[in-house]
């Protein structure tokens, strides 16, 4: 067993807990990584003592150089990871440093525990559909574990969005935009625009318009393998396509984004003793009532 070991830099407990968890690593002899943009954000806030060249590798070889990421922040770190570690879909264990942390596994309080349950085996790897999106007929494609949205620069107006499911017209949203999400996004941008959770281990798609000017507009869910295609003619800015909120790309018109799963995967490492409906219940609330609160 090898840990690769990346954080957000931003996080003022980062330099503690990634401490921790390579004293952890030296009292169990258990071989680990860093990849080196994480070590020269931490120069001068984490003793070198525990670290030689062995443990430091460069950022784009991290995935294949280690069986486990630990991922130290939130879920905006596990999503960038995830796309980092995507071509080998090396499993991901998230460590809790931000607000919500609805991704990530464990708090900072839960790591020894965790670290316990680990090397004696004692977890599961669940994998999570990838979503990846082609513009304008581009051989690259952008890829998301949570979702990819086409909304607007420079404009509050609404703009029409040509939706297509596998080439057959689907309808004409007037709207802000629209989001393209998995099942794991469906916990995110498309939840606060009045979609459904949807488990993640359901296999399809969720087609979100965002704001849009109709009462029977809604969100529709569709096959894993379906082909999505949002076209748009005419707007009163730049076309802005973002995956999982973190890259962007802006395009002008006319747009033809494609969208369609990816056959990448994210494999997150889970507790056996949590499960997804514990995670609803405890950090969004699901199902309480507020006037007990």
């Amino acid at each position: 067993m090898k840990f690769g070991i990346c954080g957000n830099l931003e996080k003022e407990e980062l330099p503690r807990v990634v401490e921790k968890f390579i004293r952890r690593c030296r009292k169990e002899k258990i071989q680990f990584v860093l990849p080196d943009t994480l070590l020269k954000g931490l120069r001068g806030r984490i003793d070198r003592k525990f670290l030689s060249k062995s443990n430091i590798v460069p950022e784009n070889r991290i995935q294949s150089a280690c069986d486990i990421i630990v991922s130290i922040g939130g879920d905006g770190t596990i999503l960038r990871i995830a796309r980092l570690v995507s071509e080998n879909s090396t499993p991901i264990l998230g460590i809790n440093l931000g607000k919500l942390g609805f991704l990530t596994e464990v708090t900072v309080d839960e790591l020894d525990d965790c670290f316990d349950e680990i090397l004696n085996g004692d977890y599961k790897i669940e994998d999570r559909m990838m979503v990846q999106a082609r513009i304008n007929g581009s051989k690259r494609s952008m890829l998301a574990l949570n979702d990819i949205v086409l909304s607007q620069t420079d404009s509050s107006r609404m703009f029409d969005v040509q939706t297509f499911m596998n080439g057959e017209l689907l309808s004409i949203f007037t709207c802000d935009g629209t989001i393209v999400a998995t099942p794991t996004g469906s916990t995110a941008y498309v939840l606060s625009n009045g979609g459904p959770i949807v488990t993640p281990t359901n296999r399809s798609l969720l087609i979100n318009p965002i704001c849009p000017h109709s009462l029977t507009a809604r969100t529709v869910v569709v096959p894993e393998e379906s082909v999505i295609t949002l076209k748009v003619q005419k707007a009163h800015g730049k076309m802005r396509i973002t995956a999982d909120g973190q890259s962007q790309v802006f395009v002008h018109l006319p747009l033809e984004v494609v969208i369609e799963r990816s056959s990448r995967v994210t494999r997150l490492v889970k507790r056996m003793k949590t499960s997804y409906y514990d995670v609803l219940r405890r950090k969004l609330n699901w199902g309480r009532d507020a006037r007990n609160s």
